[in-house]
């Protein structure tokens, strides 16, 4: 494995376990727990508010996207060259 496709793992990796995180957290009841120490009433409602939660799953569900793609991508390379490159 060349050094050119190590950024290109840990992305990959990042993109996965940033859009699992913000797809799922803001529906658990840590979330929730969270903000509730919140010690502004606004912001403790706007931060449970669905549209909010909805938005930051919407986030997740990107990030998913995207290290899909880039996954894609470098096993594409990879069939083509017979090893990843970039």
């Amino acid at each position: 494995m060349g050094w050119r496709v190590l950024p290109r793992i840990v992305f990959i990796l990042y993109c996965i376990e940033a859009g699992a995180l913000f797809f799922f957290v803001p529906w658990t009841t840590g979330w929730e727990h969270a903000v509730l120490r919140i010690p502004f009433m606004e912001l403790r409602d706007l931060c449970l508010h669905p549209v909010l939660r909805g938005g930051v799953s919407g986030l997740g569900l990107v990030h998913l996207v995207w290290g899909a793609h880039d996954l894609d991508l470098l096993l594409a390379s990879w069939k083509r060259h017979g090893h990843p490159s970039s």
